[in-house]
């Protein structure tokens, strides 16, 4: 009798408990996440921060957080969650528990390995009783997206004909300074006239700060990859490798061009992750938000060609006999073709400047050749 009663209230006191704790478990809760930055350089560390509040007057016996993460998002161990890695996705599980009136935040550091944009969606939300004979899951809608650009190129890694192409693009600017074209500012120096002084960043950065204005004729810069990794190459990149670094190529040189007050632009020959029916073309601008452009369009190029280079850049071409000035062309690519050397001889007879860039899977010889 005495085993019997012992079961009757030991099963009142675990359905008791299933009621006050299990089924109200995921009641007044909230959750949050959120990257300490929403743009970065493959290669760079960013955090991951979550957090979840408890806001009811009962705790929470155990809390299950569970949601699918990209795959190149390489999380330090040790990070408090259970990682389950996949080829393209990883699926991560985290299990603790909540006192009442309780907000706990978590940062997760992590690497982002390779360029690409991502997003997120949901989280799922699963909690329960002590003994686990209740539990409720539901979804928490979550939008975040992540921008990785390119990785940067140091540049004593570049090949030595970005050297020369920097100095020729460099030269060609008049050294006459336009008035009406405003780049940013600068600090003052002892020959800059007083009409000049931007004086809300001077009260901002506490010294003097003048305007800095462009040139009456920059030179219109081009920056072009060829996702093709050979002349044979027709669709699916099948060496990523070499592409990647091409990329990485266009990206330093888009930074570099834009801190130098250089409007540059940039296209490629393949497919795009926001998709579109013809190749990516953006015109040469300046400035830190047309770099963003640049970067992300970078960012989101897939490694599949649509269309092969010679046709590009006989497009191009095309684009070359309306233009109303001379454009220098970089032009980052693994091989050059009988085919694309036409086009560029093409391109060169019309006034405009094409250098080559080669690409190769190992620098181990940074020679190249300007066309």
């Amino acid at each position: 009798m005495a085993l019997l009663w012992l079961i009757v209230v030991g099963g009142v006191v675990i359905g008791l408990h299933g009621l006050v704790f299990g089924r109200p478990a995921l009641r007044r809760m909230t959750y949050a996440r959120e990257f300490s930055k929403r743009r970065c350089y493959a290669g760079e560390q960013v955090e991951m921060i979550e957090t979840i509040a408890n806001e009811k007057r009962f705790s929470v016996p155990w809390l299950r957080l569970e949601a699918m993460m990209p795959g190149s998002f390489i999380f330090r161990s040790g990070s408090g969650v259970d990682i389950s890695q996949g080829d393209i996705y990883q699926n991560h599980k985290s299990i603790f528990t909540l006192k009442p009136f309780t907000r706990i935040t978590r940062r997760h550091p992590f690497t982002c390995a390779r360029r690409g944009i991502y997003t997120m969606n949901t989280v799922t939300m699963t909690g329960g009783d002590l003994f686990g004979l209740w539990s409720f899951s539901k979804p928490l809608p979550v939008e975040l997206s992540m921008v990785v650009y390119p990785a940067l190129v140091a540049e004593e890694d570049m090949p030595s004909i970005y050297q020369i192409w920097q100095g020729e693009v460099e030269v060609s600017r008049w050294i006459v300074e336009d008035p009406f074209l405003i780049l940013g500012v600068r600090p003052y120096g002892p020959t800059d006239p007083m009409n000049r002084i931007h004086w809300k960043a001077s009260a901002r950065t506490g010294e003097l700060q003048v305007y800095k204005q462009g040139w009456s004729a920059d030179p219109q810069s081009w920056i072009i990859v060829n996702v093709q990794e050979s002349a044979e190459m027709w669709s699916v990149v099948t060496r990523p490798d070499v592409i990647e670094r091409a990329l990485s190529y266009a990206a330093t040189v888009a930074g570099d061009a834009v801190r130098r007050g250089l409007p540059v632009g940039f296209a490629h020959n393949g497919y795009r992750a926001k998709g579109g029916q013809d190749p990516l073309r953006i015109e040469p601008d300046y400035g830190t938000p047309h770099l963003e452009l640049l970067l992300e369009a970078m960012a989101e190029v897939e490694l599949k060609c649509m269309t092969p280079m010679e046709q590009f850049l006989r497009t191009e071409a095309e684009y070359g006999e309306l233009a109303e000035q001379a454009y220098s062309y970089l032009l980052i690519t693994s091989y050059v073709s009988e085919a694309m050397e036409r086009e560029i001889a093409r391109l060169q007879e019309q006034g405009h400047k094409v250098t080559i860039l080669p690409v190769v899977e190992v620098q181990t010889d940074s020679r190249a050749v300007s066309a």
